[in-house]
């Protein structure tokens, strides 16, 4: 049994969120709850659980303020957050887990069960890579955890040279020619990257446009990126890529 507590301001929350654990999540025990960052001090010191549940806007600070004061953090944790798209992409870019309010019952499920098989302990990571991420103005030079089975990868956004979709896979390219197998879909990385200078040329391509070293019209189109990898340009995407290649021209010129 997962030892687990709940800490939301609001208690409707709490009883809901209580209600869903004890129906859908078996191996699973609430033994304590909490409405604030000093209350949720206090149970967690306490109870030392092994999940937290873990709303992020609380009466008297943020989720965050009661990790920053445990840290070591020994636990696993899922955030609670009403939509919020940059927190969103954060906790992504972190790969943190979240749900979003009002809570999933099948969502729920599923992050449960992700915390329940994580054996290694990365949250000190993960929040450290939140903290500079949401510090960091330019999201291009942040890093991107990356987790597989076997392995946590901090990866630094520019090495990344393309990302290729592999059925509901990724594999993600780097410049040091290595690749990275992970069990996400390439819409997803699309999502987590599109603000940090990727752009999806192709169903199964999304490129780094810092790698870009030329574009060649012929045969429908390619991208030749660092290292002389071509790439595939789909044709409906062909216009708006060379939007984005004039753009950068401009400003590379001024």
């Amino acid at each position: 049994m997962l030892r687990t507590i709940i800490i939301d301001d609001e208690v409707h929350q709490q009883l809901t969120i209580e209600a869903m654990v004890n129906s859908y999540c078996p191996h699973f025990k609430v033994v304590a709850k909490a409405g604030g960052v000093q209350s949720g001090l206090q149970v967690i010191r306490k109870h030392k659980p092994d999940l937290v549940l873990l709303d992020i806007q609380l009466d008297d600070g943020t989720g965050f303020d009661i990790l920053y004061q445990l840290h070591p953090i020994d636990f696993k944790v899922i955030f609670i957050t009403a939509f919020d798209q940059y927190a969103v992409k954060a906790f992504r870019f972190s790969a943190l887990d979240y749900l979003l309010k009002p809570i999933d019952p099948d969502e729920l499920c599923r992050a449960a069960q992700r915390a329940s098989d994580l054996i290694q302990n990365d949250v000190n990571l993960q929040l450290a890579n939140l903290h500079k991420f949401m510090k960091r103005d330019d999201k291009t030079q942040a890093r991107i955890i990356i987790k597989t089975h076997d392995n946590i990868y901090l990866v630094p956004v520019s090495d990344i040279l393309f990302c290729q979709s592999d059925d509901n896979y990724t594999r993600l390219h780097l410049t040091d020619q290595k690749q990275i197998m992970v069990s996400a879909t390439l819409k997803e990385y699309d999502d987590i990257l599109s603000e940090s200078g990727f752009f999806r040329v192709h169903k199964s391509y999304l490129i780094n446009l810092k790698h870009i070293i030329r574009f060649e019209r012929g045969d429908g189109g390619f991208l030749v990126l660092l290292g002389e990898i071509k790439i595939p340009v789909a044709s409906r995407k062909r216009d708006e890529l060379l939007e984005i290649l004039d753009r950068l021209s401009n400003n590379f010129s001024t």
